[in-house]
């Protein structure tokens, strides 16, 4: 497929539009979504960003902000009692195969050796892990902190508490 000046033309007037590139597509007809994408780069169309309008968006914010603000304090006191246990069940080493709801994930070892199993421990609800990679799975978002012992909290865990 080659672009040819009227197709440019018809690109340039249906994305100044605000048409979609999917819509472009179907209109200029025998091009994919993703070739109007790389042609308006190309191009260097300006970005379309549309924000919806308040009013029609205004109920649906409230109560999702609401709900996602009740979720995260949950899991946050969720994540704050594990810290305050430090006795961890033995693993309980488990083939794919025999993993269920209820175990730990966490893969230990690699893929192509034959001694790679997954944890095996009880895995906390909501959670794929137990209670020990839950901590190795929730890792600080600035740059990682060393864990100096096992027993000892480690300190961007610390701040997460602080923070929540």
């Amino acid at each position: 497929m080659s672009w040819t000046e009227e197709k440019v033309e018809k690109l340039k007037q249906l994305w100044g539009k605000g048409n979609t590139a999917s819509q472009i597509a179907e209109i200029i007809g025998g091009i994919s979504r993703n070739a109007v994408i790389g042609k308006a780069h190309r191009l260097n169309l300006s970005a379309k960003i549309k924000a919806r309008s308040p009013s029609n968006n205004q109920n649906f914010q409230k109560t999702n902000t609401e709900e996602n603000h009740i979720q995260k304090r949950g899991r946050r006191s969720k994540f704050k009692s594990l810290l305050i246990e430090k006795d961890f069940e033995p693993e309980n080493p488990k083939q794919l195969e025999e993993l269920d709801e209820k175990s730990c994930k966490w893969p230990i070892g690699h893929p192509n050796e034959s001694s790679f199993y997954f944890c095996g421990r009880n895995s906390l609800k909501d959670f794929s892990y137990c209670k020990l990679h839950l901590l190795f799975a929730f890792q600080p978002k600035t740059k990682k902190e060393e864990v100096v012992g096992k027993d000892e909290v480690p300190k961007f865990i610390e701040k997460k508490i602080k923070s929540a």
